[in-house]
């Protein structure tokens, strides 16, 4: 039995093989070739027999056999699986422990001949004493694993550096060097020989050899190390395929004085791949969404992983499984892509609304190294429920009349996602609001809110029977049927105000409309035709009081003279409000507008404007006056203007071009006065109107107005002027006293020494000298021979017998000021109440 490590034995064959090639090279010159000798396996295809039990490390499968015309029984074979190894002699092993033959079913096992050319084969592997599980093409058939004969072991392989010759005879393709394979992750010990390299000259020379390269003398350093003598290279670590895939090695041959003696040699060693990463999920927690009620097959998301190892070997391919689920088994992941579908029917979100799974991904297809992870499914919300009214049945009662009034609030129920379209009720009225009564809306509770958007009338529909349906905003996703509520709506009656028909009447006549003459009936209906009521009418607004109704009939007459001149008709309209009031509890009270268009009568005469004008007495302008005429025509031009009293003797009147208005014009020179000018002016009918017009006439040339001397509008420029600043100047004034009056009241007047001043005190001293044991003194000495003359009164403190003088008050006039401050500060001298108080000691 084999039980050499493999971890040797790959590169030992491959060493062995490619000694053995460079032994058997040709030389330069041609040589005669078999011609009948094909290169390649001896079958397109090869079936081993196995044991179904698991496959341990270092089993033998069967042999292959190939051949390269070349007459050596060694090669250098590669698989495109990792758990199998073919040795040098054609013998495959496995390499790594199989759980069952399953987990690889067939390969491919290539060669190279002499001329580096790849040849391939297919091996299958079949259960001992059953049928073939899986073959191409011729199949050669294997002895069972148990049958065959352990691979043998080569010694260390030699490689050989080619010769070139130099002559002009034509040379064969230079002998291929295949890649040598390494396995990653080598146990050792170390350093672990891989090939020695020699030159053909090394019998007749010393030779020293060296190697150049990535793993040599260039990062990472020391990897691969060679004997100086014997040209044997070894690798010192483990090798990594991660870190670096493969290694090119140049290898050198000189003699003791540095001459070349061979041609470099390259040598490629590939890292084999082993299965030492685990896959990684490409995130710690996977999220996604699928709608609710979607049918089994549908998509829902796709976990990805990554792995390190060889992309081409089955140690990344990844194999994807759900290890759990909850609350229930509803996906199902997809092996080789991480795809998650839905498997079965019935999500549903109002049931539940996630679902987490516990997810697992393992290379080996699945067998091998493992890595979990999380996905979290959230179910979305579709509009698979309706929104259901809580009652189907509602009553309300609303008052006629009244407008944008919520009468009720109509409640559902809905089972999708709260606050989202698939929740929002949206409510119509199907049947019932034929008028447009009724309006229907949502509130953010989305209950539906009824108003009644225009006036009912009891009088003519008493009850209304509404029929509400309730929808979403947005539409269901299957069949449903909406829900509907019946609103029965029982109108009040209420107390109606009269109305006027028309609400606005106009009335025509003339503005001499006789006093006490009827101008109109205008009168007012009761809508509460059930109910008999009396209507009595007065007046709301008459701004001219030319107006009077009958409280019983409506009649409206005239109780003053019209005036279509006043200030209260507007472009000959005059507006007036009369209300209907009926005898309800409570009252109701309507209102109309009644409209007088007045006609206009030549009741108002034209009159000059303005009545006062100033002229100069040399060479004087005329002064042009309007004429104002308040009626309309025809009672207003042409007019004609007239001087009176004389007044044609120093002016002359004509009317200016247009004829609505008076030029005047002194006859001759006047002495500057006042002169009143008489005019009498006509109009088209002949009413006219005297009025007087005072010319003021002043000593100047020319010039339209007078010089301001004569100015009689107001006073000169100069007397303003000192009127202002005295204005200002008395205003001052009261301000100051003001503020003084302010100051003093607030003022308060403190006492000139303090309730506990402490005056000096007099120490008699009968002697000299004492010291602290003098201090005992009888103070009352001080005061002797004062009690025995009561004449003469202490000042040191406040006099109680002698009354205080009475100080003057401050007087209102600011010109007393001065006798005020004397006559206080006369009484504050002699007032013997007041501080510092004056003492008398005597002393005898």
């Amino acid at each position: 039995m084999w039980v050499a490590s493999v971890g040797y034995l790959l590169p030992l064959c491959a060493v062995v093989l490619l000694f053995t090639l460079q032994f058997c090279r040709v030389c330069c010159v041609d040589v005669p070739t078999n011609v009948s000798c094909r290169p390649g396996f001896s079958s397109s295809s090869y079936r081993f027999h196995v044991k179904s039990t698991p496959l341990s490390h270092s089993t033998v499968l069967g042999k292959v056999n190939f051949s390269d015309c070349s007459g050596k029984t060694d090669a250098f074979y590669e698989t495109d699986v990792a758990h199998i190894l073919v040795a040098s002699d054609g013998t495959l092993v496995v390499n790594r422990q199989m759980k069952h033959h399953n987990q690889v079913k067939s390969f491919t096992v290539h060669a190279w001949d002499s001329e580096g050319k790849k040849f391939s084969t297919n091996i299958t592997l079949v259960d001992h004493g059953q049928r073939l599980l899986y073959s191409r093409g011729h199949v050669h058939s294997g002895h069972h694993n148990t049958e065959l004969e352990s691979p043998k072991i080569s010694s260390l392989p030699v490689l050989t550096f080619p010769k070139f010759n130099s002559g002009l005879s034509r040379q064969k393709r230079a002998w291929v060097i295949p890649p040598m394979n390494v396995a990653e992750n080598l146990r050792g010990p170390f350093p672990q020989q891989l090939v020695q390299i020699k030159s053909s000259r090394d019998k007749e020379i010393t030779v020293f050899y060296s190697i150049t390269g990535q793993g040599a003398d260039r990062p990472p350093l020391g990897i691969f190390t060679i004997k100086r003598e014997d040209g044997s290279v070894s690798v010192t670590v483990p090798l990594d395929r991660e870190e670096y895939a493969d290694y090119t090695l140049k290898c050198y041959a000189v003699s003791q004085n540095g001459e070349s003696v061979e041609e470099p040699m390259d040598i490629i060693i590939r890292v084999i791949d082993q299965n030492d990463n685990r896959p990684r999920f490409t995130q710690k927690v996977f999220e996604g969404s699928v709608l609710e009620g979607v049918p089994p097959g549908t998509p829902v998301m796709n976990v990805t992983a990554t792995d390190a190892d060889d992309p081409n070997t089955a140690n990344a391919i990844l194999g994807y499984s759900i290890l759990n689920q909850e609350p229930g088994e509803m996906f199902i992941i997809h092996r080789q892509t991480g795809v998650i579908s839905v498997v079965t029917t019935g999500l549903d979100r109002e049931s539940v609304n996630k679902y987490t799974l516990t997810i697992q991904v393992a290379d080996m297809e699945g067998e091998g190294l493992s890595a979990t992870s999380t996905a979290i499914i959230t179910i979305k919300d579709q509009n698979d429920n309706p929104p259901l009214f809580i009652s189907k049945t509602y009553t309300a009662n609303v008052t006629e009349n009244v407008v944008d009034f919520e009468i009720l609030q109509l409640n559902v129920t809905d089972k999708d996602e709260p606050h989202s379209p698939n929740w929002r009720a949206v409510y119509r009225i199907v049947k019932g609001n034929e008028g447009g009564f009724f309006n229907m809306s949502t509130a953010e509770s989305n209950n539906g809110i009824l108003k009644v958007v225009k006036g009912l009338d009891y009088e003519t529909t008493p009850v209304y029977t509404l029929l509400i349906s309730a929808e979403n905003e947005a539409s269901f996703s299957i069949a449903l049927t909406p829900s509907t509520a019946t609103v029965t709506v029982f109108v009040l009656d209420q107390n109606e105000a009269p109305i006027f028909n028309p609400k606005e009447k106009t009335e025509q006549l003339r503005e001499d409309h006789p006093m006490r003459r009827v101008i109109s009936t205008y009168t007012a209906t009761d809508p509460d035709k059930g109910q008999k009521q009396v209507i009595r009418y007065n007046i709301s607004r008459d701004p001219a009081g030319w107006l009077e109704v009958n409280p019983e009939t409506g009649v409206i007459s005239s109780k003053a003279e019209l005036d279509r001149e006043s200030v209260f008709v507007q472009n000959n309209k005059y507006s007036a409000v009369i209300l209907a009031s009926d005898d309800g509890i409570p009252s109701a009270t309507g209102t109309g507008t009644l409209i007088l268009d007045l006609e206009d009568v030549n009741d108002n005469a034209p009159v000059p404007s303005p009545r006062d004008f100033e002229i100069c007495n040399e060479e004087g302008v005329p002064v042009l006056l309007q004429i104002v005429d308040r009626d309309l025509p025809p009672h207003t031009s042409p007019f004609r203007a007239q001087l009176l009293r004389s007044s044609d003797k120093n002016w002359t009147v004509v009317l200016n071009e247009k004829g609505d208005g008076l030029l005047l014009t002194p006859k001759h020179m006047l002495k500057p006065a006042l002169y009143p000018v008489y005019i009498r002016l006509f109009d088209a009918q002949g009413i006219f109107q005297d009025t007087v017009v005072n010319a003021t006439v002043c000593e100047c040339k020319g010039e339209l107005f007078c010089p301001p001397k004569y100015n009689s509008s107001g006073p000169p420029v100069f007397s303003v002027v000192l009127a202002v600043l005295a204005a200002i100047l008395a205003l001052l004034i009261l301000l100051l006293l003001v503020i003084l009056f302010m100051k003093r009241r607030k003022s308060v007047k403190e006492p000139l020494l303090p309730e506990d001043d402490v005056r000096d005190n007099i120490y008699y001293y009968d002697e000299e000298g004492g010291g602290e044991d003098d201090q005992d003194f009888d103070l009352s000495q001080l005061h002797r021979g004062l009690d025995a003359r009561p004449e003469i009164t202490r000042n040191d403190v406040v006099p109680t017998l002698m009354p205080a003088p009475q100080y003057r008050p401050r007087p209102a006039n600011p010109d007393e000021i001065g006798n005020f401050i004397d006559e206080n500060l006369n009484a504050a001298d002699n007032d013997p109440t007041a501080p510092p108080y004056d003492s008398l000691l005597v002393f005898d």
